[in-house]
C-alpha cells in the first residue's frame, strides 16, 4: 500500500466540464489538483491522498455538498473547504458558512475571485497550522498569563509572592515534582519590574558538570574539547532580568562555590577565562529534595544554602490543595480540545469525584496527563469514570461501606452525607469551595449540611445552631 500523498486541491464537481476547466486553471498556477465527480468520490480520494482544500460543488446527486462537509469534519478536520453554487442556492451556501466551510462562490465562476479565495484559505491554514504546532511544544502552563489555582493556600503563597516579587532577594521554591515550581519562578518573574528582561531557566540535573558551568557561565574557545567558538552563558543572557536555576541541590561541589559567589560579589567568570563579568541578575533557585538534610549530610555548602535561602516558598502537593482540581481540571480540558481537535464540555461530577479522592503522587503533571490521555478517549461530551484510568479508583481511597438492611434512599442519604463530610475536611470546611468542588450551589449546600447536621467542629458551641432553625430548650 502507497503511503499517503499530500497535495493542494481537490475540485468535487458532478460536470466534467467544470472539473477539468478548473483543474486546467489551478495546475498551471502551480496547485496539485485531482478531481472527482461526487461527494462519495471525494471521501473515497480523502482516504488515498491529504489535501489542504477541497472546492466542491453543494447540489450533486448523492452525497451532496452539505453532507461532504459534515464527513470532513470527522475524517479530514484540517482540510479547507470552499463551495461552489448557483445564485439560486445562496440560502445552503450561507448554512454551509456556519457550518464550517471557508467561503463560496456563485455561478458563473470568477477565476480572479476564485483564485483569491484560495490563496487566502490556504494562508489561514498555514497560519493556524503554525499556531497550534507553537502550542502542542508548549506546556499548558506556558500558554497561562497566570497561574491557575483556587485553593486558600495558593492564595496565601500568592501573597507573599507579590509581597517580595519587586525586590531583589534570592528566592528558593520547594516542593515535591510535578507541583508547578518553575510555573511559580515565572510568575515570580512577571510580578516584578524585570518582567521585559529575560527569564533563563536552566535544571542543575540535566547535564554534566563540565557542560552545566559552560551552560551557566559561557565559555573562551579552546577551553575544553568541542569549545570551538566564544560563548555567553545563562548568566549573560539573563542580565537584567531573572536566572531560574532548578534541581539546585544536583549541583556539583565545584559549582556551588562559582554560585557563591556570583551571590555574593555579583560577578562571573567564563569557564577558561580569568576576566570578571559583571551580571544583575534575580536568581531563583529550587528543589524538591530538603537541602537542610543535604547540608547535614555535607553534600550542600552551609553557607551557600544561606544564600539562596533568603525568602523561601513551599508549595503544597496537589493532594494538601484540592481545591485547585477543578478548575486546573477545566483548564486542561480546554487546552487538550484545542490540541487534539475535540469538543469535551466538562467533566462528570462522578469522575470529578474520583480526581478529589486519589492523591496524586505525580501532582499537578499527573493531573495533566491524565487529563489529556481522558479528552483523547472520551466519546461523548463529558469526561465519565471510565475515561480515567482504572488506578485513580483503585488507589483513590475506598468508600466506608454502606450499613446492611437499608432502603434505597438510605443508602443514597448516607453515600451523599459520606462525600459531603469528606469533602467539606478535606477543603477545611470552606463551604464557597465545596460548593464550587461539588457543582452546587452554597443554598444547597448550606441546606444539605444543616439535614446531615454536619457542622465545622472547630466553629461549634455549647449553644450553636443552625440560623432559622428551633432553639432547642
Amino acid at each position: 500500500m502507497r503511503p499517503m500523498a499530500n497535495k493542494d486541491l481537490l475540485i468535487v464537481d458532478d460536470e466534467s466540464l467544470v472539473c477539468e476547466s478548473l483543474k486546467e486553471m489551478l495546475s498551471l498556477e502551480g496547485y496539485t489538483v485531482d478531481a472527482v465527480p461526487d461527494g462519495a468520490a471525494a471521501l473515497a480520494k480523502i482516504k488515498e491522498d491529504r489535501y489542504q482544500l477541497i472546492i466542491s460543488d453543494i447540489r450533486m446527486p448523492g452525497l451532496n455538498g452539505i453532507e461532504l462537509l459534515k464527513e470532513l469534519k470527522g475524517r479530514a478536520p484540517d482540510t479547507a473547504i470552499i463551495f461552489i453554487t448557483g445564485h439560486g442556492h445562496i440560502e445552503g451556501a450561507v448554512e454551509a458558512i456556519k457550518l464550517g466551510a471557508y467561503d463560496y462562490i456563485t455561478k458563473p465562476i470568477d477565476d480572479l475571485r476564485l483564485k483569491v479565495s484560495i490563496k487566502h484559505a490556504l494562508e489561514q491554514k498555514k497560519l493556524l497550522a503554525s499556531y497550534n504546532s507553537l502550542k502542542q511544544r508548549l506546556k499548558p502552563w506556558d500558554l497561562q498569563e497566570e497561574l491557575v489555582y483556587g485553593d486558600r493556600k495558593m492564595y496565601q503563597l500568592l501573597e507573599l509572592v507579590h509581597t517580595i516579587a519587586d525586590t531583589m532577594a534570592t528566592v528558593l521554591i520547594t516542593g515535591e515534582s510535578g507541583t508547578g515550581k518553575s510555573m511559580l519562578a515565572k510568575y515570580l518573574h512577571d510580578q516584578s519590574s524585570r518582567r521585559h528582561r529575560p527569564f533563563v531557566k536552566i535544571s542543575c540535573g540535566s547535564l554534566s558538570e563540565t557542560l552545566l558551568e559552560s551552560e551557566l557561565f559561557g565559555h573562551l574557545r579552546g577551553s575544553f574539547t568541542g569549545a570551538i567558538k566564544d560563548k555567553k552563558g545563562k548568566f549573560e543572557e539573563a542580565h537584567g532580568g531573572t536566572i531560574f536555576l532548578d534541581d539546585i541541590n544536583s549541583a556539583s561541589a565545584n559549582l556551588q562555590v562559582k554560585l557563591l559567589r556570583v551571590l555574593q560579589e555579583r560577578v562571573i567568570e567564563r569557564v577558561g577565562g580569568n576576566i570578571p563579568i559583571q551580571v544583575d541578575v534575580r536568581i531563583i533557585t529550587a528543589t524538591n529534595t530538603p537541602l537542610q538534610d543535604e547540608v547535614h549530610n555535607q553534600r550542600f555548602r552551609e553557607d551557600l544554602y544561606y544564600r539562596i535561602n533568603v525568602v523561601s516558598f513551599t508549595i503544597p502537593p496537589l493532594r494538601e490543595r484540592l481545591s485547585d482540581i477543578t478548575p486546573l481540571v477545566k483548564h486542561f480540558i480546554s487546552h487538550f480540545n484545542q490540541v487534539h481537535h475535540k469538543e469535551i464540555k466538562d467533566i462528570s461530577q462522578s469522575a470529578l469525584q474520583v480526581c478529589l479522592q486519589y492523591r496524586w503522587p505525580g501532582n499537578v503533571r499527573e493531573l495533566e496527563n491524565v487529563i489529556e490521555r481522558a479528552v483523547i478517549l472520551t466519546p461523548g461530551d463529558f469526561i465519565v469514570p471510565a475515561s480515567l484510568p482504572a488506578t485513580l479508583s483503585e488507589t483513590g481511597g475506598a468508600p466506608v461501606p454502606l450499613a446492611a438492611n437499608l432502603t434505597l434512599d438510605e443508602a443514597m442519604a448516607q453515600a451523599e452525607k459520606q462525600v459531603l463530610q469528606e469533602t467539606l475536611q478535606s477543603l477545611e470546611w470552606n463551604r464557597q469551595a465545596t460548593a464550587r468542588t461539588l457543582g452546587i450551589s452554597r443554598t444547597t449546600l448550606f441546606n444539605k449540611m444543616r439535614r446531615f447536621e454536619l457542622k465545622d467542629p472547630r466553629r461549634r458551641a455549647p449553644n450553636d445552631h443552625w440560623p432559622g432553625a428551633a432553639q432547642k430548650a
